[in-house]
């Protein structure tokens, strides 16, 4: 069993999804910093998918949006939308 897909970033629809981001966009860095990463040799915890159960999320995805938030100063999907404030 392997992890949840998501889109191929370099589909094209009208534009690639790639053409969204500046060349120079710190989204860049975080995405090529965390594909070289081996997150086994850096202790993160399981970085296997399960067997059983709903197909877990990539633990380099996660890495990745959890990254992104510390940059830019957001530390709960709830204040993406806005819900922090309830």
């Amino acid at each position: 069993m392997g992890y949840v897909e998501g889109t191929n970033r370099s589909q094209m629809v009208m534009m690639s999804y790639d053409d969204f981001v500046g060349e120079n966009n710190i989204v860049r860095v975080i995405d090529r910093f965390i594909e070289v990463c081996d997150l086994d040799k850096m202790g993160f915890n399981r970085t296997t998918p399960a067997a059983t159960g709903r197909p877990a999320y990539s633990p380099q995805d996660m890495a990745k949006l959890y990254i992104y938030g510390y940059e830019n100063g957001v530390r709960s999907s709830l204040q993406v939308v806005g819900l922090d404030r309830w």
